[in-house]
């Protein structure tokens, strides 16, 4: 199944309840929360406040995207402000093992995330730990960029070994997607599709979704 994760950095911070709405009724199936540090990145996001607030309005999977250093340190934090998935980068610590096991005894989904500069290597040992890898496609810390075709290598590496081990892997693709290159990110492997700009800017997001999922069906995934 390909599940949709409008992001919210594209929202209207000031209508972020009606924005989430909008996108709920427009067809997501889940929300992505970058959250950022302004260290492991160089800009600023939002935090635990702002996604226990609209836990309360929406009943979409909270898809929690630490761009943060050190994320250890806040995993029960976000799990009580309600994410479902709480998804890390593999540069943003030195024991990324132990991350995931914080975050699996929280008894939420983990995601290992991986960075265009980092080899695909770095992350293809914990695949089988973890339910979800996420593959960036921009650069991370800021939205609006434009997707990078080639970190699409690292999508078809990632679903390799997920089939020869037959691990049940979601595989995530993060930074200028809309309904002109998904086909080429679900024809690599990857089923979740975050997209910013794309649904939050649309003036018809029910029809960006339908068109996106449409290209999706039309390139699928064949191995």
């Amino acid at each position: 199944m390909i599940y949709v994760a409008p992001s919210l950095l594209a929202a209207d911070f000031a209508n972020l309840e009606a924005s989430v709405k909008r996108v709920t009724d427009a067809g997501a199936n889940y929300l992505h929360l970058d959250v950022m540090d302004g260290a492991f990145v160089p800009n600023f996001s939002f935090g635990t406040p702002v996604i226990s607030a609209l836990r309360r309005h929406s009943k979409l999977i909270f898809d929690v995207h630490l761009m943060i250093n050190d994320p250890i340190r806040y995993i029960d934090d976000f799990v009580k402000a309600g994410a479902d998935i709480i998804t890390f980068h593999v540069e943003s610590c030195d024991d990324p093992a132990a991350v995931i096991r914080a975050i699996r005894a929280r008894e939420v989904r983990c995601g290992l995330a991986v960075s265009p500069a980092t080899p695909v290597e770095r992350l293809l040992p914990y695949l089988p730990d973890i339910q979800m890898a996420l593959i960036m496609t921009v650069v991370p810390g800021f939205g609006g960029q434009s997707f990078m075709p080639e970190m699409l290598e690292k999508v078809r590496a990632v679903r390799k070994v997920a089939d020869r081990d037959r691990l049940k892997l979601d595989i995530e693709v993060d930074g200028g997607l809309n309904a002109e290159n998904i086909g080429q990110a679900t024809a690599a492997g990857a089923n979740v599709i975050v997209a910013g700009s794309a649904i939050f800017k649309s003036k018809k997001p029910k029809l960006t979704i339908s068109s996106m999922r449409s290209a999706a069906v039309m390139n699928p995934y064949k191995g």
